[in-house]
């Protein structure tokens, strides 16, 4: 199903209804009298989706609810839909369309941002009225079942009586590609967003009388049984169409999968250091340096794309076709750059306690002062990205620094004082240098593939590691795209090593398809169509915890309106951006073009203590656009990140079809409270340092709501509150993973030297080490933690060869895995393997 571009707007907050909004309000609907809280948009053609709900939603969470829905008609027809999460994956999904003069309806549900599947639980759609015309088509139904759901174990929900709710919307421009066929492949859509429903706004006394109403001659929709062959079972990526080229047939030092903010440093460093590396990309590349192509029509005759043009990194979130990995559930780079090529590109240096609260003992901050001090050197950063030196359109840093200035907040240049974390506010520090988006792939990425000891190969996924008990040889590869590669790898026998950078919820997988992993997630695995031929034998399973400690900045925004703030439309700006603008761009690398969509500023910071002792970090990031219902005219969005100190944590799960999601969100999941007071005494203390500026209105939290009961509102899913920061789920440590340690069992996935436990030479580095969530945004950590990497693995002797008849592995064996020639690790079961 061609689907997967509705992560361009349902797993974004940045961008809740922002954009495209015409109205909220209560609509009487003619022909049934029943009254819906609707919200319309008039992107895509238009759509409005409304809903009722019982007079009990607000105390009792409501099980269903009366819809309308209004879908818009092209000449090529068209269907919409809507996701009762808000985010595609793990949420009900209503689909509709009209065909033959009725509206056919359809429930699907995806674990990630692969093909949905026909949802087969109990949930069902009673249609009340329909109306088709030539141009729109409307649905009035009931909805029963619609608010829990359960796919294969995996539950989900979304409440009524926290009285907030997202809902994710999608409106294609083209029928299914079996119209008559409720469980029809879908075409993909054109328009899509998320917006907040007010459950106190949709409630309703007459509820039981009309949800009586039915339509003549229909009978209840309930939710399709399919047939085993109907629910796709292998991983979606890459598709069978796709052929892979024969691989290198030459070995490597060190294979390194993941050319992101992890794999790309440390491959310049393991390169520079005269061994042989190659570096693997699951996806095409993206800056022009490296070949890439993907631009809008004024970029043509360039050497730049959408990923080397700051004022267009906000397209992610409005079209991430072939850029964002289709099989997680959570915006994921899979690009050359990964994070970094699609981020807004913040780059903060890594604060003291971002070391010295959250790693163990040899990755404090004294211990990674010159790993930091190297990372700098080669990417300062600019706070004014502009070649001319100017900052354009400042009026909401203006508007906010003064504020903050006039409440006892000082102004600081960040990265210069940056252990400063506390009532402070500065312009933010980008990654960019000329212009362009720097970063990894302007220093590190140049200086590696410009040696030939340096080979790099894109469109290529690594399913697993090559393992034999302790000791990996290679990867085994298949094309994730036209120009992969698809075979296994080899690593330079005895003395070679893998490296796994392929972020939190990549890395993750890779490791539990190599059997390494909780075994709950390796049974599903070993189940799974694609890979329960060719899994290793349960015999040899690695017992760790991987996918636990999921970490990521809690996100908590509030919207503010004032006459001075200036709304510029960088989504607008790829496709027809104002004629100066574009000039000013191209041919000097000015202007607001060259600066962060969508007008970043300020940045600022508060540390909170709490009843626990625990000081907490909160990172603030102010941008010109409306969001949680605002509209974007005058409105400032101000984000605010629950960081370092914080205590919640998650985890994420590999489903059957392979793909990653979040089986725990990691939100305010501490069950002292604290992390979710600081939130709320974060917010309030902005509040009152914004109280005495002249006209400005405070539209989120809505007036007469107080700042408690509009964070308990907030829904703790990672649609409503992800910052998009992942770390965590390979978590480094002292305390080995496989068993008990000083009498606890053990957290860690890597040691102090990133190598996974229980194995000789397999490695991770990238965000996933990262034992909690950093001050800031996260890019230069990770950077600085592959340089620290690298000195490590670099000074690590090689497994030296075990004799004959000696272990070779097991679940508290420590040693070696490469036997001696002539004999091989034979694994007698988790606890012992020997060479024989």
């Amino acid at each position: 199903m061609r689907f997967s571009n509705i992560l361009a707007g349902l797993v974004s907050t940045a961008r809740i209804l922002s954009y495209g909004v015409l109205a909220q309000s209560l609509v009487t609907e003619p022909n049934t009298k029943i009254t819906f809280w609707t919200t319309t948009a008039t992107d895509g053609g238009g759509f409005t989706w409304g809903y009722a709900l019982p007079p009990s939603a607000l105390t009792t969470d409501a099980t269903e609810y009366l819809g309308y829905m209004v879908g818009s008609l092209t000449a090529k027809g068209g269907w919409s839909g809507l996701s009762h999460a808000g985010s595609m994956p793990g949420g009900l999904l209503l689909m509709a369309w009209p065909n033959n003069g009725k509206i056919l309806t359809s429930f699907r549900y995806s674990t990630g941002y692969v093909d949905p599947y026909v949802y087969d639980g109990n949930a069902t759609v009673s249609q009340i009225y329909t109306n088709i015309n030539s141009t729109h088509w409307t649905l009035v139904y009931r909805c029963q079942n619609c608010w829990q759901w359960n796919y294969e174990g995996t539950p989900g929900s979304s409440s009524t009586s926290s009285g907030f709710q997202l809902i994710g919307w999608a409106q294609a421009n083209e029928y299914p590609l079996t119209p008559s066929d409720p469980n029809s492949d879908m075409i993909q859509h054109e328009a899509q967003n998320l917006f907040p429903a007010f459950p106190a706004s949709a409630t309703q006394a007459s509820y039981s009388a009309w949800a009586t109403k039915t339509l003549a001659g229909s009978s209840p929709t309930t939710t399709a049984k399919p047939t085993t062959t109907a629910k796709p079972t292998t991983t979606a990526v890459p598709t069978a169409t796709v052929s892979g080229l024969p691989v290198p047939t030459n070995t490597y030092d060190y294979i390194i999968v993941g050319a992101g903010a992890g794999g790309i440093p440390i491959a310049d460093k393991l390169s520079e250091a005269g061994k042989s590396v190659l570096l693997i990309e699951r996806g095409p590349a993206s800056s022009g340096r490296y070949g890439g192509n993907i631009k809008p029509s004024w970029l043509s005759g360039t050497n730049l794309t959408r990923f080397d043009v700051p004022g267009l990194d906000n397209q992610i979130w409005h079209d991430s076709k072939g850029i964002a990995c289709a099989d997680i559930a959570t915006m994921a780079g899979c690009v050359l750059g990964g994070g970094t090529a699609i981020n807004a590109g913040l780059w903060w240096k890594p604060p003291d306690q971002d070391w010295n609260t959250n790693f163990p003992t040899g990755w404090k901050s004294t211990d990674t002062a010159a790993a930091v001090s190297r990372v700098f050197s080669r990417i300062p950063g600019t706070y004014k990205p502009s070649q001319d030196g100017q900052l354009y359109l400042p009026n909401g840093y203006n508007l906010i620094g003064g504020a903050l200035s006039k409440a006892g907040w000082s102004n600081v240049t960040a990265n210069s004082v940056p252990n400063s974390k506390d009532k402070v506010f500065t312009l933010g520090p980008f990654m960019y240098s000329n212009g362009e988006r720097g970063g990894p792939m302007a220093t590190y990425l140049s200086t590696a593939n410009a040696r030939k000891n340096f080979k790099m190969i894109l469109n290529t996924d690594v399913r697993r590691v090559m393992r034999q008990g302790a000791h990996i040889t290679g990867v085994e590869v298949t094309a994730y795209a036209s120009g992969g590669y698809g075979g296994v790898i080899n690593v330079t026998p005895t003395t070679g090593r893998v490296i796994l950078s392929a972020g939190a919820f990549g890395s993750a997988r890779i490791l539990m398809r190599s059997g390494i992993g909780p075994a709950d997630q390796l049974a599903v695995v070993q189940k799974s169509a694609s890979d329960s031929k060719t899994m290793i034998n349960s015999t040899s399973w690695i017992s760790l915890p991987v996918g636990q400690n999921l970490d990521d900045h809690t996100n908590t925004d509030i919207v503010i309106s004032h006459p001075d703030v200036k709304f510029y439309d960088f989504y607008a700006a790829y496709d027809a951006p104002i004629a100066a603008d574009k000039t000013a761009y191209l041919n000097k690398r000015s202007g607001i073009l060259a600066q962060s969509a969508p007008n970043i500023g300020p940045n600022f910071f508060q540390t909170i203590k709490g009843a626990d002792g625990v000081s907490r970090q909160l990172e603030w990031t102010a941008r010109c656009e409306g969001s949680l219902g605002m509209p974007d005219a005058n409105s400032m969005t101000l984000s605010q990140y629950l960081g370092n100190g914080a205590l919640s944590r998650g985890r994420a799960i590999i489903n059957p079809d392979l793909s990653m999601s979040i089986g725990t969100a990691p939100y305010l999941t501490d069950s002292s409270g604290n992390d979710k007071a600081a939130i709320i005494t974060g917010i309030t203390n902005v509040l009152n340092a914004l109280s005495s500026v002249p006209n400005l209105s405070i539209l989120q939290p809505p007036p007469g709501t107080s700042v408690s009961s509009f964070v308990s509102a907030q829904p703790l899913t990672a649609s409503a509150r992800t910052a998009n920061h992942w770390v965590g789920t390979a978590k480094m440590g002292l305390d080995d993973g496989r068993g008990l340690v000083s009498g606890k069992q053990g957290t860690a996935v890597v040691d102090a030297d990133t190598k996974v436990y229980g194995t000789d030479n397999l490695f991770v580095v990238d965000a996933s080490i990262i034992p909690g969530i950093g001050s800031a945004n996260p890019s230069a950590l990770i950077v600085s933690v592959a340089e620290k990497a690298s000195e490590r693995i670099l000074a690590l002797k090689a497994p030296s060869v075990v004799a004959k008849f000696a272990q070779c592995f097991g679940n508290t064996y420590s040693g070696s895995g490469v036997c001696a020639a002539g004999s091989s690790c034979q694994v007698k079961d988790a606890t012992y393997g020997q060479c024989l």
